[in-house]
């Protein structure tokens, strides 16, 4: 009997989940996507830098814009404007632990305000007609493990899914993801819930699915080298065919990216993913310190090239 597939969509990576990689990630399966979080203020204050992350393609929808931010005005007038623009969902990011952000009370530190997140999530829902989700931690530390309260609070605003990464922001990626706490969520609200944390495979997606009853997953990591982590049938495939699938999807990865972006940009991209893409081959620290010494995406290329096509790699 063949397995239900599961829905599989890729989580906004700041630096990392541009045009490219959100399509190399389509190309293999992954479903709604989303774009790397954008600073709400600097959207209408017009940053040429910000203001390019918003753009996609029409091959990539359905796409959500995440925005990133702490004032309600300031987040519902970025979240009408790139729903004019073209956006198919609007997310709210509260699970960002990096320090620099949750200095400014945005990111993961409005989860230790439910009543001024409600607020955020009133005015934001008002001010757009697209569908509106949110992307929460477990809490922001062990004392305070607050997302179910945050998740029934963000459904009593009219937000309609929420994805849960379920690490506090003081755990950050360290640890091991707790998925009772994705349960929680899922048996605590009626809108859908996506699973996040600590899936870095297609048997962990389904395993995520049955322990926790949430209705997709979210890969991040785990599809940082590999984004044939969400195709079904890449398992399935003899170890030849899937060396030749990886090997023509680095090749339009890269492809991507020089298309993309101008040379100086493209190349810190190729190294970044070529890198990572350096997973299971002979010599990858090696090929990685050569591949970071590179001055040009040609030179680059040809480095991995040389790696990958090594003897025993």
């Amino acid at each position: 009997m063949l397995e239900a597939m599961i829905d599989l969509r890729l989580a906004p990576m700041a630096a990392v989940t541009n045009t490219p990689f959100r399509l190399i990630c389509r190309e293999c399966g992954a479903g709604p996507l989303t774009n790397e979080e954008l600073d709400a203020r600097a959207l209408l204050q017009g940053s040429a830098r910000t203001v390019e992350m918003t753009r996609f393609l029409p091959e990539e929808r359905p796409i959500a814009m995440q925005l990133l931010g702490s004032d309600p005005d300031v987040l519902a007038e970025a979240a009408r404007r790139l729903e004019a623009a073209g956006a198919d969902a609007i997310d709210l990011n509260m699970g960002c632990p990096v320090a620099k952000i949750v200095s400014k009370g945005q990111g993961a530190a409005l989860m230790r305000d439910p009543l001024g997140a409600a607020v955020i999530l009133r005015t934001m829902r008002k001010a757009i007609s697209v569908r509106f989700t949110v992307k929460i931690r477990g809490g922001w530390d062990d004392e305070h493990l607050n997302a179910v309260e945050v998740a029934q609070m963000a459904e009593a605003e009219g937000v309609d899914a929420i994805t849960v990464h379920p690490r506090t922001r003081s755990q950050r990626f360290t640890g091991k993801a707790p998925w009772t706490i994705i349960k929680d969520v899922v048996e605590a609200v009626r809108i859908p819930v996506t699973g996040n944390g600590d899936v870095r495979s297609m048997a962990e997606a389904r395993q995520m699915v049955a322990a926790t009853g949430c209705v997709s997953v979210m890969i991040g990591r785990g599809a940082l080298g590999s984004p044939w982590i969400f195709d079904e049938a890449f398992d399935a495939l003899s170890p030849e065919d899937q060396r030749a699938y990886k090997a023509r999807i680095i090749a339009r990865h890269c492809e991507l990216i020089r298309t993309h972006y101008r040379e100086k940009y493209a190349l810190i991209q190729m190294k970044k993913h070529l890198a990572w893409y350096t997973e299971g081959l002979g010599h990858a620290a090696r090929c990685r310190a050569e591949i970071f010494q590179t001055r040009t995406p040609d030179e680059v290329w040809q480095v991995f090239q040389t790696y990958w096509e090594a003897p025993g790699s």
